[in-house]
């Protein structure tokens, strides 16, 4: 059977079985089965595909019937134009996603040089002799974020939490491939407290954080490729925000005056997470709206307590 043909049968397959993107899906593990790019796919779709290829091909249609996610039968997922190894272990990146590491890479962008005058308020830190903005990425899961944030901005030294050592190893293998391993640290534990045990108080440029914020009641709900994702990456508690109400202190400790918050939320959140930060005298509070026009991303900067206003 060629290329073209057997595409023809694994679109049909996954049609019947209700998935959303049959033709992709079986462009994308085809290329996987038979260690080809997808535009090969159709340039050469008269080629005859060997049989070992159709049976692995074959296979992979039956566990994507299923539900079972691409990413997870591929063990790839791209993310800001970079690819990443995945597994059950984390979550899978999405490209909503890569509004919380724009926002964060805009924002390193715009800051002028760290101060290093004592008594100075500065959104820096200094690392190995050499300024770097110090970045936490909280719940990490793959280490997109992390990894995208040091591999697009050679300043940034990056602090990659999760509480689970499995998804930090699945982290630890993403910055290794993508050489930012040396600007990349990770820790396990739950949110900033890791940091703040170690006493870095007052030191850091950002954080950026992609939560648990599905409500509770709302995880049996979700399509089934979600329901293979690991619960503890979905679950953000009654209203989804959980996480994030015990999050803002510790982002406070945590940060320096005049330093960013940037949390990805789900819809209807944005309002409320905003009221939380104000609350809290928290500055520069904004919702952004991802490319779908969905409330994706709340920021916030911490304002200087000693009375001055940073930014």
């Amino acid at each position: 059977m060629n290329c073209r043909e057997l595409l023809i049968k694994g679109t049909e397959l996954l049609k019947k079985r209700g998935i959303n993107s049959p033709r992709l899906d079986a462009e994308v593990l085809l290329a996987s089965a038979w260690g080809r790019e997808r535009a090969d796919l159709l340039i050469f779709s008269e080629d005859q595909v060997p049989k070992e290829v159709q049976l692995v091909f074959y296979d992979l249609l039956s566990q994507r019937s299923k539900g079972i996610p691409v990413a997870y039968l591929t063990g790839e997922k791209e993310f800001m134009s970079l690819d990443f190894y995945v597994n059950s272990d984390v979550l899978i990146p999405r490209p909503e996603t890569e509004l919380l590491v724009e926002w964060v890479l805009e924002f390193l962008a715009k800051l002028d040089k760290p101060l290093k005058t004592a008594g100075d308020i500065t959104t820096g830190h200094v690392i190995g002799g050499e300024e770097k903005h110090l970045v936490a990425d909280v719940g990490t899961g793959s280490g997109a974020v992390a990894v995208s944030l040091a591999h697009y901005n050679p300043k940034v030294k990056v602090l990659a939490i999760d509480i689970s050592h499995k998804a930090l190893k699945t982290a630890a293998r993403n910055a290794d491939r993508h050489g930012v391993k040396g600007r990349v640290r990770f820790l396990q534990g739950d949110l900033l407290t890791p940091l703040l045990e170690q006493g870095l108080i007052g030191m850091g440029t950002a954080v950026a954080a992609n939560l648990p914020y599905i409500p509770t009641a709302d995880l049996p709900d979700l399509p089934i490729d979600v329901q293979y994702e690991p619960k503890n990456a979905l679950d953000g508690g009654k209203d989804g925000l959980e996480h994030y109400r015990r999050l803002i202190p510790q982002a406070e400790l945590f940060l320096a005056p005049g330093g960013l918050l940037a949390c990805e939320i789900g819809a209807g959140q944005g309002e409320v997470l905003a009221g939380l930060l104000q609350q809290e005298g928290w500055n520069r509070v904004k919702v952004l709206k991802d490319y779908a026009g969905r409330e994706r991303v709340v920021t916030a900067v911490k304002q200087d307590r000693s009375g001055g206003q940073v930014g």
